[in-house]
């Protein structure tokens, strides 16, 4: 039988609107945005302040109950964060059992769109939204399930190539938040410009203003040695990943770049 692709549901505050075409709300598509994202920000309301707080934050998908589950299956988001933060005591505090609300954004951009006029520009993109609840993680062998989760999410096998386990004061000035997703959408972008037709069809500016993609996509350099590394060579499993990530990366935004053309009336490349 073959699978079908588990959705979160829409609601009001989660739903694409604007070029609501570009949207996508299949549990894989926006794990995997959240889970190759360096920096996650993470917006919540402070009772202290009129405005919402944003943080940048390291975290990863991931199910504790369900060690094995596949990314395009229900998961938790695990967050990192220092035991006394801001963040971690008003979730701490969330009085009505079900944490504290957040809404957790990340965002990849794939390419620069040149147009034929600058209100037609655009950026190739995957931006992803998550909201829920949270709380921080209690339990020892969940808070270190999500420790190695998060660090082997920066580079798969680090964890285990590091001393571990974290010792008590380590684990003690350490917390994990886990936000219980209530739902959560994508939008992304790809292809060429998108100019009006009348702009197209003018021979003379097509024939002066260039147009296209610049392809964008992050690069791990070369590893620099620290002041005390003894290790002769960069370890395997790290040179792997970061080859590997590369090249993904780079097959990503110039895939994203080839896509057909398409030319829109009376619409903007946003």
């Amino acid at each position: 039988m073959p699978r079908q692709d588990l959705e979160y549901p829409n609601e009001s505050f989660s739903t694409v609107n604007r070029y609501s075409t570009r949207a996508q709300y299949a549990l894989k598509t926006i794990h995997e945005i959240v889970n190759t994202c360096p920096i996650l920000h993470v917006s919540f309301n402070t009772p202290d302040s009129p405005f919402p707080a944003t943080l940048p934050m390291i975290g990863h998908m991931g199910s504790f109950d369900s060690p094995s589950a596949d990314v395009g299956d229900v998961q938790d988001l695990y967050l990192h964060g220092y035991v006394s933060s801001r963040i971690i005591n008003l979730a701490r505090a969330a009085s009505d059992g079900k944490g504290l609300p957040m809404t957790i954004a990340a965002s990849h951009v794939d390419g620069i769109v040149l147009a034929l006029t600058p209100n037609s520009h655009s950026l190739n993109y995957r931006s992803a939204l998550l909201f829920g609840h949270a709380l921080p993680v209690t339990d020892p062998a969940e808070k270190l399930y999500a420790m190695q989760l998060i660090t082997d999410g920066l580079v798969p096998s680090r964890w285990v190539h590091t001393r571990v386990p974290p010792n008590a004061a380590e684990m003690q000035s350490t917390a994990v938040l886990r936000v219980r997703v209530a739902t959560g959408s994508a939008k992304i972008r790809t292809g060429g410009p998108h100019d009006e037709r009348g702009d197209v069809g003018d021979a003379a500016l097509r024939a002066r203003v260039w147009t296209g993609v610049v392809p964008v996509w992050q690069t791990l350099g070369e590893p620099v040695p620290g002041s005390y590394n003894e290790l002769g060579a960069v370890p395997a499993y790290l040179e792997e990943h970061r080859r590997g990530r590369n090249e993904e990366a780079q097959r990503v935004a110039e895939e994203a770049a080839r896509e057909e053309v398409q030319v829109a009336s009376g619409k903007k490349g946003e």
